[in-house]
């Protein structure tokens, strides 16, 4: 087994507003987050991720917004860092988010949204072990 294996993924939550005016231009935006839980009592060797990316107009998302949450279940290797789960399975799961949101705008008959690639490498991880107060 690689380090990490995606077994499994869902759409847990999808939303979608688009109020805007035809041929209006706006700055679009893009947010993310992204968390693996771990079984607590470590017997199982699966993980649980789940990856939230945000889209929209930024300077109002009432006009235009989309919020697309996608959870993988993951088996991975207990010897390698939580660190290193954390980002090949946010790599493996990324591509279904992003093309999530490409298709809902582009169903939409407005111009596609595609998100783009996030250097996941570069970014900061916060661990939290246990749970927390």
């Amino acid at each position: 087994m690689a380090n990490c294996e995606l077994q499994a993924y869902t759409v847990s939550d999808l939303s979608f507003t688009n109020r805007l005016d035809p041929n209006v231009q706006i700055r679009i935006g893009n947010k993310f987050s992204y968390n693996v839980r771990y079984p607590s009592d470590n017997s199982s060797k699966v993980c649980r991720g789940e990856l939230q990316i945000e889209t929209g107009d930024t300077d109002s998302d009432s006009k235009l917004n989309v919020k697309v949450t996608v959870v993988g279940i993951f088996a991975y290797n207990p010897e390698v860092s939580r660190e290193q789960i954390h980002t090949e399975s946010f790599k493996m799961l990324f591509p279904y988010a992003r093309a999530m949101v490409t298709t809902i705008t582009a169903n939409a008959g407005i111009k596609p949204i595609i998100i783009p690639n996030i250097d996941i490498d570069n970014q900061n991880i916060v661990r939290f072990d246990g749970n927390p107060q």
